[in-house]
């Protein structure tokens, strides 16, 4: 049988191992939250939120009423192109095309395809002069076929894709001339309100087979409401 004293040194010892325990449990307990999320703060080996979720754009939640509204300039070397949306029926290419514009993709890329009386395309990012991982990665993300009941006529701003259907990404045309034969297969979305003497000018550009001899460059596309 143990004495006395051997039994309350031992409660002595369980006393303060029982207190430890006690404390770091409290201050686990009372761990801040992320005051704007109001989650735990992230671990230290915790991927960083931009590679879990892509950063929001300009136009992402914009309604097709809003959208109505935007018009966008694209300066360029040969002069301004202005063109207003058609969002009513090509939301998500009217979308896309708006949240490139604002947001600085196509500044410094060029016209890098001319079909003489016919096209001049446009929207290849990797003619831009800040060609990097972030223009690659948009140039993957590619936009739903919104065919609609607009005619592809002289003026009419089109996205350009491969034969493969839902597969536009970046690149956009505008008609010099007509294209009954796109009807109904690609996407309409925009139309030249002033410019078309710039148009006409870089289609019109010496070539070599489609491509443009001095590529014209898109100094700054700009979103702005149409007056």
């Amino acid at each position: 049988m143990k004495d006395k004293g051997s039994i309350n040194s031992l409660r002595d010892v369980l006393y303060i191992v029982i207190s430890v325990l006690a404390f770091a449990m409290s201050l686990n307990a009372q761990e801040p939250k992320n005051s704007e999320s109001g989650t735990d703060p992230p671990k230290k080996n915790a991927r960083p939120a931009e590679e879990i979720a892509t950063k929001p754009e300009p136009f992402d939640s914009a309604s097709v009423e809003k959208m109505a509204q935007q018009c966008v300039t694209l300066e360029t070397e040969a002069g301004n192109i202005a063109i207003e949306m058609l969002p009513d029926s090509a939301p998500e290419n009217v979308r896309n095309f708006l949240n490139l514009s604002a947001t600085g993709a196509f500044d410094t890329t060029t016209f890098s395809r001319v079909v003489k009386d016919f096209v001049i395309q446009g929207g290849n990012l990797s003619t831009s002069e800040k060609w990097g991982i972030e223009l690659m990665k948009r140039m993957t993300h590619k936009l739903p076929d919104e065919p609609s009941l607009i005619k592809h006529v002289r003026g009419i701003v089109s996205m350009a894709r491969p034969n493969e259907p839902n597969s536009a990404t970046t690149n956009f045309f505008i008609l010099v001339g007509n294209g009954s034969n796109l009807d109904g297969k690609f996407s309409a979305f925009g139309r030249v309100t002033s410019g078309m003497e710039v148009v006409d000018a870089i289609n019109h550009a010496p070539t070599e087979g489609e491509k443009p001899s001095k590529p014209v460059h898109i100094t700054k596309a700009t979103v702005a409401p149409c007056l």
